[in-house]
């Protein structure tokens, strides 16, 4: 909800009254129309009881508040990087999925800041539209619509080096169910054998479900080499993706329905797969949901994924504010930028807030070439030069005219 004039008509126990009330703070959207929630909720609630819930909304939202000059990034920094300590460095079991591993612990966190371009265990978790979500069948579609089909899944293939040929013999229960729309399977080799031709250059033959095909020339290493390239031929599906897993999972308003989890990530090629309900699939590739979503939908993924990365070990207590600070640092120039020497740590306008991370000497060598100033604004570099950080008291001065002194005095 967004429009405060829709409010009597969405609520039928909110009158103008009260909608005035609240409307009147300076609470965000989003605590006020939880004020109007909890009123519906009750079935309504008298003027004095209403003034008492927005008092103390009011309040309690002031409370949390940040103080001027508080110096919110050092403690950001200390809240997520203590309990950092206490991370593992194992890979653990992706979200009940034992078949999927991904990568946890450390090892994840550090992928998230350092924003790295492709993870070590890239997945995906893919909800689906409608009929896909409660239809194992439907889903079983989609399902070897995102899987790479390669060779080995279609049959067997064998080699007969005397006949200096590579034999396949498909699989036609294999075909049905991979090819669900044709009818005919004789139709599926036919573009299995225009894709083998196309992709490796080679003459076929096609009698039924079986292909044959050599090297142009009797030669027992390109026939090797033949195999090993057909064994890397995409058939059907995303290449990048080697293996999807359904599951029946319990949503929200307690019905059941499939959700895909995968193993490799090209979110892009997946969201225009007919089925894929495409307001909530997601990857734990933050790259992929800026290129596909915006950065708006990647700094989500950077707080939802480093707040699961710790939760997962137990660590959840850590305030979401200061994940979201790291994410906002990291996407506030619309593009991803790592925490590290070749992203934030490394543009900062202080020479000794970025000599004091990494490669100190060749940090204070440029600086003196192009005769850089440090204007010792931030905490690294006062604290560096010994003066008092300009944060909390420290940017305060107080100052008494000597006039206003003798004043006093006479007074």
């Amino acid at each position: 909800m967004t429009d405060a004039d829709a409010l009597p008509e969405s609520f039928e126990h909110i009158d103008e009254s009260t909608e005035t009330l609240v409307e009147e703070t300076e609470l965000p959207r989003r605590l006020k129309d939880r004020i109007y929630g909890a009123i519906e909720e009750n079935e309504g609630a008298t003027r004095e009881e209403i003034e008492d819930i927005v008092k103390a909304v009011v309040s309690r939202y002031e409370d949390t508040r940040v103080d001027a000059l508080d110096p919110v990034g050092t403690v950001s920094a200390q809240s997520i990087g203590e309990p950092g300590t206490q991370l593992t460095m194992n890979t653990f079991h992706f979200a009940g999925v034992a078949e999927i591993d991904v990568t946890q612990g450390l090892p994840r966190l550090i992928e998230l800041v350092d924003a790295r371009k492709t993870p070590d265990t890239p997945t995906m978790t893919v909800h689906l539209e409608e009929e896909y979500a409660t239809d194992r069948d439907k889903a079983r579609e989609v399902v070897w619509q995102i899987e790479a089909t390669k060779i080995l899944a279609l049959g067997n293939v064998s080699t007969n080096v005397a006949d200096m040929q590579v034999t396949i013999d498909l699989n036609e229960d294999t075909l049905q169910k991979r090819w669900p729309t044709y009818d005919d399977v004789g139709e599926v080799a036919g573009e299995i054998q225009e894709t083998i031709e196309s992709e490796l250059k080679v003459a076929t033959k096609r009698k039924g479900t079986k292909i044959a095909f050599g090297p142009e020339q009797p030669s027992y290493r390109e026939l090797l080499q033949l195999v090993e390239e057909l064994r890397e031929v995409v058939f059907k599906g995303i290449e990048e993706i080697s293996r999807v897993v359904i599951r029946k999972e319990e949503v929200d308003d307690g019905d059941e329905e499939f959700v895909l989890y995968t193993e490799g990530s090209a979110f892009g090629d997946v969201l225009e797969i007919e089925g894929v309900d495409v307001t909530r699939s997601t990857c734990n590739n933050i790259h992929e949901i800026n290129e596909e979503l915006g950065i708006e939908a990647a700094r989500e993924t950077i707080i939802n994924e480093t707040h699961d990365t710790l939760a997962e070990q137990g660590l959840d207590d850590v305030n979401v504010r200061h994940l979201m600070l790291v994410a906002d640092i990291m996407t506030n120039r619309g593009t991803i930028e790592s925490i590290g020497r070749h992203g934030i740590s490394g543009s900062k306008d202080s020479v000794l807030a970025r000599a004091a991370f990494e490669v100190t000497v060749n940090h204070l060598l440029d600086a003196a070439i192009h005769g850089e100033v440090d204007d010792l604004d931030g905490v690294i570099e006062n604290v560096i030069v010994g003066k008092p950080v300009s944060i909390g008291t420290g940017d305060v001065d107080l100052r008494m005219g000597a006039g206003g002194a003798a004043n006093s005095a006479d007074d």
